[in-house]
């Protein structure tokens, strides 16, 4: 039947029982089953994580300059991993760099939020996740 129309015939469930098959233009259905993944793709949102590394003892222009950073992200809709770095006898005052995480918070409350409450130290990082606030 398939070749006196001239089309294919495609076996489109072979794990029935019995397997079910049709009748039709193969390259079309090719065609018409990629259409279909790049519109999946199209509706799909990619979530981004960006980085902004911050010093335990940073300066005021410095800290504004990189705060303004992680809202225009935050803004954007990705998420910003906050990093503090510690260097050296920093160590031992692991405090200073939760408040410059503190102070971060409280200063991007209107576009973000962490989304664990408490910071990951790792080595001589201390990291958190913050993500943009629903719309």
């Amino acid at each position: 039947m398939a070749r006196e129309k001239d089309l294919d015939l495609v076996e489109i469930s072979p794990t029935a029982n019995p397997p079910v098959c049709k009748i039709m233009n193969y390259g079309k259905y090719v065609f018409q089953q990629k259409k279909k993944q790049t519109e999946a793709k199209k509706k799909q949102k990619v979530i981004v994580v960006k980085e902004v590394q911050f010093r335990p003892r940073i300066d005021e222009h410095d800290f504004d300059f990189k705060k303004n950073h992680v809202i225009r992200f935050l803004e954007h809709g990705d998420k910003v991993k906050a990093i503090i770095r510690f260097r050296g006898r920093e160590m031992t005052h692991m405090e200073l760099g939760r408040a410059v995480l503190d102070r971060l918070l409280a200063d991007i409350k209107e576009v973000g939020a962490a989304e664990s409450g408490i910071p990951e130290v790792q080595g001589n990082r201390m990291t958190m996740i913050i993500s943009p606030n629903a719309k």
